[in-house]
């Protein structure tokens, strides 16, 4: 019995793959999304980034010697933490905008009734149920790690990969792990999502906005304590945090340690730095109280764990989507 129901399981699983990539307009669609926001960030936030960096080290509280601001090396070190900043923002953005996109086939199946024909079949409906959630972390993982290697293709073609195996490998570790969390939530909400109108309404708002509250496009200490707070709520804030604490602790170290060697007085260095990393860092403020890299994974594991929670809890609703429990008026 426990081999058919997994067979039954995996069928599902690839059934619902099969219907994915079979639409070459959503698959396009879903891998350019990441794409699109790296290529703006090239084109356009890159440039506003490092301008910001160029006004910290020209401030003239800060000190620095034209000679030391205008050092070339001083700014590949800076260019190297900025890339390693937005990119890693921009894989967190990506675990939450993928997994959304992915659930447009769930709501397709809905709309179309489809999920009412298995329903009707001998298939349990925790089996069907789980099958959506694991064809999503599918998708969303396989897109999310492409883009991952397009950004780390990218930090090496500029000299700017800096990365150890050990890095890597815990960065890949944090992203599914993001992953996981954002495939949770995502079809949590889209459970109550019953038409592909309102499905692509949700994904445009929420793909919009979602990259400015966890943080991804700016950083999080540029705003009020009050929307800090509010960000905290979100678990992609917190992935986002651990993927540039991934990403960025090398980088700073060796930004450190040039700087230490430069003509700069301890003050203005630690004045410097201070400003750089306040910036482009990877702690935030949850209401005035820090959140170091070690409490930024356990709200996460809490996060994962309540939408694990609710999304069990939502059985009576998924039943009633599913086709299980309300019944369609007669026309």
């Amino acid at each position: 019995m426990k081999t058919r129901y997994f067979s039954i399981f995996f069928q599902l699983t690839k059934r619902h793959l099969l219907v994915f990539f079979r639409n070459k307009v959503r698959l396009m669609y879903t891998l350019l999304v990441p794409v699109i926001i790296f290529a703006v960030y090239l084109l356009f936030l890159r440039g506003l980034e490092l301008s910001m960096v160029q006004n910290i080290l020209t401030d003239p509280a800060l000190g620095l010697s034209a000679e030391v601001a205008a050092d070339a090396r001083l700014h590949k070190c800076i260019e190297t933490v900025v890339d390693s900043w937005m990119l890693s923002g921009i894989i967190g953005l990506s675990t939450i905008t993928v997994a959304l996109q992915t659930n447009t086939v769930i709501v397709e199946d809905k709309q179309n009734g489809v999920n009412r024909d298995f329903a009707s079949s001998p298939i349990p409906k925790d089996l069907l149920v789980a099958s959506y959630f694991l064809y999503n972390f599918i998708v969303s993982a396989l897109i999310c790690l492409a883009f991952y290697l397009i950004c780390l293709v990218y930090l090496a073609a500029a000299g700017e990969f800096v990365l150890s195996f050990g890095t890597v490998l815990f960065s890949l570790i944090i992203m599914f792990f993001a992953t996981v969390a954002s495939t949770l939530m995502t079809v949590f909400i889209c459970s109550f999502v019953k038409t592909e109108g309102t499905m692509m309404s949700i994904v445009a708002i929420f793909s919009t906005a979602v990259g400015f509250l966890i943080g991804a496009y700016m950083p999080l200490g540029m705003m009020p304590d009050w929307v800090q707070g509010i960000c905290g709520f979100i678990p992609g804030t917190y992935a986002c945090s651990l993927l540039r604490y991934a990403f960025m602790e090398t980088p700073l170290l060796r930004l450190t340690a040039y700087a230490q060697g430069l003509d700069i007085p301890a003050e203005t260095l630690s004045s410097m730095l201070s400003e750089l990393s306040g910036t482009f860092g990877y702690n935030f403020s949850f209401f005035g109280i820090p959140v170091s890299p070690q409490f930024q994974a356990l709200a996460l594991a809490v996060y994962l764990l309540l939408f694990l929670v609710l999304n069990i809890g939502a059985g009576r609703k998924l039943a009633e989507v599913l086709g299980l429990g309300k019944k369609r008026k007669k026309k």
